[in-house]
């Protein structure tokens, strides 16, 4: 479903809605909330679960802006309040990679708000694009139609643990949002944004009481399973599980394991 956001149109699904506790999903660059498959719905069982595009990706509209994580913040908090998450709500955040700095981003601006984190190969802490981000935006550039669909399949199948686990239609499913007005420029800006600057590290030290569940994909080559450790350093309350046999999207790859580590760590009083 659609809701209209200051001029932007917003697709976005809601789970659960009668449940008290609230979880809010955020999707990483070049993605959509399609990317969680039944992960919502099956913990609205338990929860409020909300899935959303990120203004500039899937079926939200992408107007000509600078996608900044100060930028995305704002848009989440007008999202939010629009749907009636006012800010006395809290919330707990599982977010993926683009989604997982962002999520840290607004918990910096609204801690008070924030319940739990849950951070899958999150970026962050880069300072510069990794090997395989740059041949993913190469990809995403590239004119010629074919050599594009060659260049994007030869990335996503880089993104899981193994090629054969790749299903085709994700490739043309992300063709053809790529092909979307504004939706390169939005890539774009939001892969320059996020791949050149990291989080502030004092600032980071104001959520290190928030529960945080990093997850990792051990064989993640987009974000590679060191920087696992690296956000332990920082968040050194935040607990560490790497997940065997994935890669950049573990919750696509071991769904079943994802959902009940997600459940466990999620109902615990922390």
């Amino acid at each position: 479903m659609y809701i209209n956001v200051e001029g932007i149109n917003v697709k976005y699904d809601e789970f659960g809605k009668g449940n008290e506790k609230i979880i809010l999903f955020l999707h990483g660059l070049g993605s959509s909330s399609i990317a969680w498959r039944d992960i919502p719905e099956a913990l609205s069982k338990y929860f409020h679960t909300i899935t959303l595009d990120l203004v500039g990706f899937g079926g939200t509209d992408k107007p000509h802006e600078n996608y900044t994580l100060s930028y995305f913040c704002k848009f989440l908090d007008k999202f939010l309040s629009k749907i009636g998450i006012d800010g006395l709500k809290k919330i707990s955040v599982i977010a993926h990679s683009l989604g997982g700095y962002i999520a840290l981003e607004y918990a910096i601006r609204n801690k008070t708000r924030i319940n739990k984190l849950i951070l899958f190969n999150s970026s962050g802490l880069l300072g510069k694009p990794t090997p395989l981000l740059s041949e993913y935006l190469d990809a995403v550039l590239t004119s010629d139609p074919v050599l594009r669909h060659n260049k994007l399949k030869n990335v996503f199948e880089n993104l899981v643990a193994d090629r054969i686990r790749l299903l085709p239609i994700i490739v043309d499913i992300f063709v053809s949002t790529i092909n979307m007005p504004g939706a390169k420029h939005a890539f774009e800006s939001a892969f320059e944004n996020s791949t050149t600057t990291t989080l502030d590290l004092n600032m980071i030290k104001e959520i290190r009481e928030i529960p945080c569940l990093i997850i990792w994909g051990e064989k993640d080559k987009l974000i590679p399973v060191t920087f696992a450790g690296k956000f332990k350093e920082i968040l050194d309350n935040a607990t560490i599980l790497i997940i065997r046999d994935a890669g950049h999207s573990p919750f696509i790859e071991k769904p079943a394991i994802v959902y009940q580590v997600l459940l466990d760590f999620l109902v615990t009083e922390q």
